[in-house]
């Protein structure tokens, strides 16, 4: 068929006059199998045309968008009969062969965007631009389709573009359930169901095949032959790495092989096999994980990563892995992923290390770590929830397992881990909610631990007693009351040594306690602008132990030993609070005539109060005891007033009456520009300047001296359009430091103190006594979002292949790099000065990080900390440089000085099935060693 026939009707525009292709395979038309594909023969074609280039009268072809129905009934007519075309429909075939046992059994559809051509005389259905078939569960697109009803084959092809000459439109096909396969172009029986496919391209779990020629021989078994497995999913012939397999069978979970060799980039190695059984699994395969060699400065030589992966099921799997070092010392890691669709999920690793860093013969340092994350999908149970994320394990753990940290330097200098598994209740339609958990915190520097086991809370959230559920119309004064309740209660064991965790002695360190608040507040408006607010806190604390402190016998002042003593049995404090204030807020603004910027406003928020808070430690309340020491001549006695609640887990009343009042003032600065003149909306542009600067101090009536509290200040804000936030706070001394000369041991001793005497009294400002500032922000570039890319989805929406591969970045975050953000870069400043009786400190740190793509394939990423008072840069800098080898990653890691010094070069392959190819060279840290 001649393509300017079917421009000369307009329905093929966009193809030049050309003999259409049945194929880009080239086909011998003296031999019966290639005649199949063309169907067609020359005298065929030219009967089919007129001398005048237009349909003969065996064709009927169907214009741009027009559709042909057509009902075939074999058992009346074998030929097919033409009908009128309908304008403005697609092209569709439909055949009823109910009536014929050799004919088609089901509807053929077919349909295409550009035309369609009906060959009457021999049963066949040409379509042309975005055509698609669809035969039960056979479906077909491809950019030229031909339908031959008699033989029951359809063949499809691409096009060549004739703007950029490319092969477009390649035939995409799908049977069932199967993954759908691409190929340069196909012939299918849809009778016999069995086909034959030119440079076909699929996947499946990460294994993808293409190049060469695929025979569907059934439903389950496709002949190949010199097609390409590899984990690359570029198509032939861009395909980088794999195994070129010259014949096979390929199974429904396997390839069984014949002759094949590795190829890389095109080029053959001389690396070939006979025979060969590669896996084509459609869901999860336990097997073997192959180790990687390397060498550790303190350990050895070392055999790394060794272990088995065992895939349960579709919703659980374990990875166990090993490493062994020559010089004796070992470490064991299991991991165990798990995933219920629509009610949980979460991860689950332990490891165990043993290393011998000292003389040969010496015990090994043991080292024991658990991490488990587990969330709970919000609607699985709706008003309970679930949820842990365990980080524990001993002090050493990552600075001595270097097969697991990889000596990260984040890792490795983090000061604390943190745990918490937590279950929630709430009952819908009344204010009650209950939280059990049990808690852990660690301090890696001092080795000690502190365990919450359990931690529970129940709270009854705000009601209004007073207030009638029938009322009508507004709430009087006293129906505004507003009263709520919280239970707290712990068993707590807090800064524990590492080493006595597991000892009976632990249990003997057991503080508990319950506390009981109970709030009463009322808000009201005064005089429309101002707004009123007065509460009384109570709080009741439960302790089944106190202290008591008192002189060892014999103690003089110069020599005092003051003895702690726990006592058991319940013991009981309570203590209330009162406070009131009112506020409102003052608006001013500042209008411009000129300029962009059109008006400044200013937002003040005053705030006036009054507290009370009785002396707790007065005697008659019992909360509180004084320890007097023996008095011995010359030596007078010595006392100490302290609270027999000061271990509790709950704290306990204070100390010294409070009666007085506070003040505060909050201020907000918005600025209002003219719109820009490319805004068509017109409206005008408002920038805030300062989000907010607030001043606070107390002074206290019932205090006998130093009424006045230290003015406390603090604000932040945010400019380079919200990119760079700052944040700053101090505190002014309004009271004269006295300052004083001695000498000592003919040293001069200078010491300071407070008088209660105000600066302003000599005409002097508030002495500075501390302030912080800190900046922080992030900035990249405007493309880091490329156009089309769908929303993120939440923890919550996740599926789970893409919770596998965030498990799979969660345990290495230096496997993935993000390409696509051109450069990105973090700053974090901070400096802090403090005042304190003349005796002055101060810091000034830098935190840069960031990355930068060079190219589309080369990233850089850096960390550094620099400390300008000390003016060097931190031993936490380093440097990353990573290369996109589509199928390959290529790393570089280096720490060039301090403790971590060490560099990493790490050759390995994307694909999850082969993560442990790789090709490692690196120089782990030493403090005595250079790099080579």
């Amino acid at each position: 068929m001649s393509v300017y026939v079917t421009q000369s009707k307009g329905t093929h525009k966009r193809y030049s006059r050309k003999v259409v292709a049945d194929t880009i395979i080239k086909l011998d038309t003296n031999k019966k199998k290639d005649r199949k594909l063309l169907k067609i023969n020359k005298s065929t074609q030219s009967s089919s045309l007129n001398n005048d280039g237009q349909a003969g009268k065996n064709l009927n072809i169907a214009p741009l968008n027009d559709t042909i129905t057509k009902k075939i009934d074999t058992g009346k007519n074998k030929k097919i009969s033409p009908v009128p075309v309908i304008p403005g429909k697609k092209a569709a075939t439909e055949v009823d062969t109910t009536k014929d046992k050799g004919a088609i059994q089901s509807e053929v559809k077919a349909v295409a965007e550009d035309s369609t051509i009906v060959d009457n005389d021999h049963n066949v259905l040409y379509l042309y631009g975005r055509a698609r078939v669809t035969y039960e569960d056979f479906e077909l697109d491809a950019d030229y389709i031909r339908v031959d009803q008699k033989n029951h084959l359809i063949f499809a092809s691409g096009s060549i573009d004739p703007r950029t000459k490319r092969y477009i439109g390649r035939p995409i096909s799908k049977s069932k359930n199967e993954k759908p396969i691409a190929s340069d172009s196909l012939l299918f029986n849809y009778n016999t169901k069995k086909g034959k496919l030119y440079n076909p391209a699929s996947e499946q779990e990460g294994n993808f095949i293409s190049g060469g020629q695929a025979k569907k021989l059934n439903e389950t078994e496709v002949a190949y032959r010199n097609v390409i497995f590899s984990t690359c999913d570029l198509p032939y012939p861009d395909t980088h790495f794999g195994i070129v397999i010259t014949k096979g069978i390929g199974e429904k979970n396997r390839i069984i092989s014949g002759p094949a060799y590795l190829e890389i980039e095109g080029v053959p190695l001389p690396l070939a096999i006979p025979f060969g059984f590669f896996p084509k699994p459609n869901q999860r395969t336990s097997g073997v994980i192959l180790p990687t060699f390397g060498e550790d400065a303190k350990l050895g030589f070392k055999l790394a990563g060794f272990g088995y992966y065992l895939g349960f099921s579709d919703y659980m799997d374990l990875t166990t892995t090993g490493t062994i070092y020559s010089k004796g010392s070992y470490e064991v890691n299991a991991t165990s992923r798990y995933l219920v669709r629509y009610k949980y999920s979460g991860n689950l690793s332990l490891s165990y290390g043993s290393h011998n860093y000292q003389l040969p013969g010496d015990p090994p340092v043991k080292d024991i770590h658990i991490d488990w994350t587990h969330s709970q999908d919000p609607s699985a149970n709706p008003g309970s929830t679930f949820s842990a994320s365990v980080n524990a394990g001993t002090s050493g753990y990552f600075s001595r397992n270097p097969s697991t940290s990889n000596y990260n330097v984040v890792t490795a200098a983090q000061s604390s881990l943190r745990s918490s598994i937590s279950y929630g209740k709430t009952w819908a339609g009344t204010p009650f909610n209950l939280s059990v958990g049990i808690g852990h915190s660690q301090d890696i520097a001092n080795k000690t631990i502190t365990i919450e086991l359990p931690t529970v809370a129940f709270g009854m959230s705000s009601i209004n007693p007073f207030d009638s559920k029938d009322r009508v119309g507004e709430q009087k004064w006293y129906q505004k009351i507003t009263i709520s309740y919280n239970l707290n209660a712990t068993n707590k064991v807090n800064n524990i040594p590492e080493s006595e965790l597991f000892k009976s002695s632990v249990t003997r360190r057991l503080q508990n306690g319950f506390q009981h608040q109970i709030p009463v507040s009322l808000g009201l408006n005064v005089l429309k602008y101002f707004q009123f607010n007065s509460s009384v806190n109570y709080t009741e604390r439960w302790y089944f132990q106190s202290i008591n402190k008192h002189f060892e016998r014999g103690s003089i002042s110069s020599t005092d030993a003051l003895i702690t003593d726990t006592l058991q049995g319940f013991k009981r404090a309570g203590n209330y609070s009162l406070s009131t204030g009112l506020s409102t807020k003052v608006y001013g603004t500042w209008n411009f005539k000129h300029g962009n910027l059109k008006a400044i406003r200013h937002v003040m928020t005053p705030s006036l109060g009054f507290g009370y808070t009785p002396d707790y430690s007065d005697p008659t309340y019992g909360y509180y005891k004084t320890a007097v020491s023996t008095a011995s001549v010359p030596y007078p006695y010595t006392h100490t007033k302290y609270s027999i609640f000061e271990n509790g887990v709950y704290g306990y009343p204070s100390s010294g009456k409070q009666a007085g009042i506070s003040f505060a003032l909050d201020n907000t600065i918005e600025a209002k520009l003219k719109a820009k003149s490319t805004d068509t909306s017109g409206t005008d542009r408002k920038i805030t300047l300062l989000q907010g600067l607030s001043f606070s101090t107390f002074y206290n009536f019932a205090a006998d001296s130093m009424k006045l509290a230290n003015i406390q200040f603090s604000g932040h804000t945010a400019i380079f359009k919200q990119k760079v936030n700052i944040s700053f706070s101090g505190a002014f001394n309004p009271y004269v430091t006295s300052v004083h000369d001695s000498i000592a041991n003919n040293t001069i001793v200078r010491t300071s103190q407070l008088i209660n005497k105000y600066r302003w009294s000599n005409g002097q400002f508030p002495q500075l006594s501390q302030a912080s500032i800190s900046a922080s922000g992030s900035l990249n570039s405007t493309t880091a979002k490329a156009p089309g890319t769908p929303a993120v989805n939440t923890l919550q929406s996740i599926g789970a292949q893409q919770a596998q591969r965030l498990a799979l970045i969660n345990s290495d975050p230096n496997s993935y790099v993000d390409f696509n953000v051109p450069w990105n870069i973090s700053l974090n400043y901070s400096y802090s000065y403090s005042n304190y009786l003349n005796q002055i400190s101060t810091s000034n740190t830098i935190m840069i990080s960031g990355d930068v793509s060079i190219t589309q394939k080369w990233k850089i990423q850096y960390s550094t900390n620099y400390d300008f008072k000390a003016a060097k840069l931190s031993s936490a800098t380093s440097f990353s440089i990573y290369r996109d080898l589509h199928c390959w990653d290529l790393s570089f890691q280096w720490v060039p000085f301090g403790y971590l010094k060490s560099y990493n070069v790490t050759l390995k392959v994307k694909s999850t099935i082969l993560q442990d190819l790789k090709l490692s060279k690196r120089n782990d840290y030493s403090s005595n060693r250079t790099f080579y």
